[in-house]
């Protein structure tokens, strides 16, 4: 969804996004930081069922199980680092809430899995992990920035579910914000939209915005991906009468598709074709 080389593509017409797919893999921490996001073209993917292969990694589903086999080059050069290893999500339930983001229908996201267990066992670099995770899908038969100029998502933990809000500006300029809690069953409910709460702008100076209830400020933890047009965030927020630390985005699509990013963009993402 962010290559330029797709969006390159297709401005000589409709393009296959099959040519253009990639797994990427970022991890923050002392001594393991990585991003991969390595594009590959179609003869080096294969799509099925229950299992897709993009070169040398590949996710297959069992039933139960997510299981990504990673086996890439961390960007950016010139010291490329390599993440290999196995990370598994076990989703607790799979929820059939589908929502379509706009009135046309061309943009949909489902929340698969809310709450789901993740099992991170990597030799490259050595890291061992399991905690509770999430499992979503964007899908879209336009791209992005044809439907929206921003948005702002984020997903925390409840003491009994989830919460995920999801708001931002259409491309007409109509504002769409979301929320709902979902329960260990995948089922959900509504939230009643806490007041808006803006955030410090990131380093390449993206807004972030959220929810918070009054007397539970919302507050900016760490930042964790800072480009010129996305920013990934932890944030701690008040949401459900409780003090949730929740994954955090703030995505600016008039910055993505400047030129400028555009050229910028193939130095985190190169293309294997």
């Amino acid at each position: 969804m962010f290559s330029p080389y797709y969006a390159w593509a297709r401005r000589g017409g409709p393009a296959d996004p099959r040519e253009h797919c990639a797994l990427n893999i970022a991890l923050y921490g002392p001594g393991v930081g990585r991003w991969t996001m390595t594009e590959r073209g179609g003869r080096l993917v294969s799509v099925g069922p229950e299992r897709l292969v993009i070169g040398p990694s590949a996710l297959s589903w069992d039933g139960t199980t997510l299981t990504v086999t990673v086996d890439e080059i961390g960007m950016p050069l010139p010291v490329p680092r390599r993440v290999r290893g196995v990370v598994r999500i076990t989703p607790r339930a799979i929820t059939d809430h589908r929502v379509l983001l706009n009135a046309d229908g061309r943009h949909r996201w489902w929340p698969i899995a809310p709450l789901a267990e993740v099992t991170v066992d990597l030799d490259r670099p050595a890291l061992r992990w399991s905690g509770p995770g999430y499992l979503d899908m964007n899908q879209g038969d336009a791209p992005l920035a044809e439907g929206f100029r921003d948005w702002h998502w984020s997903r925390g933990p409840l003491r009994d579910g989830a919460a995920v809000l999801y708001g931002g500006t259409r491309r007409d300029g109509s504002r769409f914000d979301l929320g709902w809690r979902f329960g260990p069953d995948g089922q959900s409910t509504p939230l009643a939209l806490p007041p808006p709460a803006h955030l410090r702008r990131s380093g390449w100076l993206i807004p972030r915005e959220t929810r918070s209830e009054p007397g539970r400020p919302a507050a900016l933890i760490r930042t964790l991906e800072d480009t010129p047009f996305y920013a990934r965030s932890l944030v701690r927020m008040g949401l459900e009468g409780e003090s949730v630390t929740a994954m955090h985005e703030s995505l600016a699509l008039d910055r993505f598709v400047s030129p400028v990013v555009q050229a910028m963009l193939p130095f985190r993402m190169p293309r294997r074709g």
